[in-house]
């Protein structure tokens, strides 16, 4: 009779040989069953996962390029600036002027306009007014440039080109910013009644630099010259008299002390 592993006439030596044997069979049959399985899996999703994985190999791949293309841009951006600054302190604006131009459609729409509004800049130093204006109007119609150098621009616009503008666009395109509470409220306003008085406007144009003469967020010298205005049309910016005499007191006497 044959021996079995659990026969006790073999002494339990036959056992533990078998039971090795069976565990390895075991193991081998399994890993076939998985190898299988990966195969028929593959034979089954293999393209649509092989092109997902390398599509997203290509998209993040991309991802860092554009990352690393943005980052370089920037600086590249960044040094065209600081150049153009240096050398407009050092007084050579045909330099700036080209470093400036090289800011083009590429950069970001706060570099384009500070390189656009330097040009102007430049422009109108150099006695080139069209060509400021152009510049400025490049910076208003620019997309996704921020808010406060499109209106910047704007006023600078028509500061430059006011005696080329018909009145009524002056009060047009600037209105909206001529009111209080606005941060150019005092150019633009003192713009604005400007263009009023050429049309003959007067009872327009007086208010609006008595608002402005009285303002205290406006700066003292466009107080004071918006004042000395309204006063020449007839109207009243002064609100405390005696705080403007003494006002013009202390002015008079750091002059008498200075000579």
């Amino acid at each position: 009779m044959a021996t079995t592993p659990n026969d006790p006439k073999n002494g339990g030596k036959e056992a533990p040989e078998r039971d090795l044997s069976q565990e390895m069979l075991m193991r081998e049959v399994d890993e076939a069953v998985r190898t299988d399985e990966v195969t028929g899996a593959l034979r089954k999703y293999g393209w649509p996962v092989g092109i997902l994985l390398v599509l997203g190999l290509l998209g993040f791949g991309g991802y860092l390029y554009w990352d690393s293309s943005k980052e370089q841009a920037l600086e590249a951006q960044s040094e065209a600036l600081i150049l153009a600054m240096d050398e407009l302190e050092a007084g050579n604006l045909t330099a700036a002027d080209t470093e400036l131009a090289m800011i083009g459609g590429d950069a970001s729409p706060g570099a384009q306009a500070s390189a656009r509004m330097t040009r102007a800049g430049i422009a109108l130093m150099e006695g080139r007014t069209q060509d400021a204006v152009s510049f400025y109007e490049q910076v208003i119609a620019l997309e996704g440039a921020p808010k406060p150098m499109r209106d910047a621009s704007l006023v600078r616009l028509v500061a430059a080109n006011f005696d080329n503008m018909d009145p009524q666009d002056v009060i047009d395109r600037l209105g909206p910013l001529a009111v209080p509470g606005n941060a150019w409220f005092g150019s633009a306003g003192e713009l604005v009644a400007h263009a009023y008085l050429d049309q003959g406007k007067e009872d327009l144009a007086g208010p609006l630099l008595v608002a402005i003469a009285q303002d205290e967020g406006v700066p003292d010298p466009l107080r004071a010259r918006t004042r000395q205005l309204a006063g020449a049309y007839g109207f009243d910016a002064i609100e405390d008299v005696e705080v403007t005499l003494e006002g013009m007191q202390v002015t008079q006497g750091e002059g008498g002390a200075a000579q």
